[in-house]
């Protein structure tokens, strides 16, 4: 169960702005980070949520008592739930208390508040509903990337095309994020991942309601702050939950909401490909014991089907990458109303 406070009195209610923008910022031992964020976060932020996440070193409190801020409202979770919980929590008080765009930020320092305005533009601009950072846009923020990051974020980058269907997405874990309310009140918040995956569920969960995602390039900053992802321990757990996600969405995109010769495509080329493979597998086995090389009638019925298969797979994500949504939510909502 969430609490909130606010951090200080606020002032004299005003007219509220036509967009009214909301900052979560989801906390677990920040309190050697969180107050210079607070500080740099520009005026055209209405809100700010800090997100204390069972803190040990309790960040909830250390801003309450240390943060000047009016706008800055401190929501502690009675147990510690993971990045994900902790946004989850954040954006259902924001969008409780009426905010129109909630940016999501790190406590650590590594994103620069005064980006703000450049992420939140393609949702102001009817572009987008959902736009994220992208840290490999520019050649020298790359270079100036851990190594383990680089190697992680392309092994993830590709497992997230996959199950999300964005294939012109990157950097999927990149925690700098903004959603507006359209898209946030379709979301199912229960059903998504609370751990470290929560950025590459949201990809997906935002592809199942047809949200336009953008992305925007940004810079990271890499100081005295410890990453709490151990790239070679997630990799496991992250490829697992992508490949359920992918089948999720291959399953409601192509045979449940629709049936097409894209389906069908995708059926034969996937039959056809594994007799392919298990018959011509079985049959080199057999020809290595026994030493009579198979016929060239053998040899032609297993790659036949392997060539038509990985055909029809090919033509299958030939038309998956450039089936994406390309109008917003909120436009979609406006013409409805």
């Amino acid at each position: 169960m969430a609490k909130s406070t606010s951090a200080a009195t606020s002032k004299s209610a005003t007219k509220k702005p036509s967009h009214s923008i909301a900052v979560i910022l989801p906390c677990y031992r920040e309190t050697a980070h969180i107050l210079p964020v607070i500080e740099n976060i520009g005026a055209e932020v209405h809100a700010v949520y800090v997100v204390d996440d069972a803190c040990p070193d309790h960040t909830g409190d250390y801003v309450h008592e240390n943060c000047t801020d009016k706008r800055v409202r401190v929501i502690r979770q009675d147990v510690n739930t993971g990045v994900g919980g902790a946004m989850v929590a954040g954006y259902q008080q924001a969008l409780k208390d009426g905010h129109d765009i909630l940016v999501k930020m790190d406590g650590d320092g590594q994103m620069d508040p005064k980006l703000i305005p450049k992420m939140i533009a393609p949702i102001l601009d009817k572009k987008a509903d959902y736009v994220k950072g992208n840290r490999f846009h520019k050649i020298e923020a790359v270079v100036a990337m851990p190594k383990t990051r680089i190697f992680g974020n392309v092994c993830l980058s590709f497992l997230s095309k996959l199950s999300s269907g964005y294939w012109a997405i990157f950097d999927p874990t990149n925690g700098f994020t903004a959603l507006h309310k359209t898209a946030a009140e379709r979301l199912s918040f229960a059903r998504i991942s609370k751990s470290y995956f929560f950025e590459s569920d949201m990809l997906f969960r935002l592809g199942m309601i047809g949200a336009v995602v953008k992305d925007v390039s940004m810079d990271a900053t890499y100081g005295s702050e410890v990453s709490g992802i151990n790239i070679p321990k997630v990799i496991p757990e992250f490829f697992a939950k992508h490949m359920i996600n992918t089948c999720k969405r291959i399953y409601f995109n192509y045979f449940l909401r629709d049936f097409g010769l894209t389906s069908l495509q995708f059926l034969l080329g996937k039959m056809l490909l594994w007799f392919g493979l298990i018959f011509g597998g079985m049959h080199w086995y057999e020809s290595s014991v026994s030493g009579v090389p198979a016929s060239a009638g053998t040899v032609v019925l297993a790659a036949l089907p392997i060539i038509l298969g990985s055909q029809f797979i090919i033509s299958f994500l030939n038309f998956d990458i450039r089936n994406f949504p390309t109008v917003p939510l909120q436009i979609n909502d406006e013409a409805d109303g």
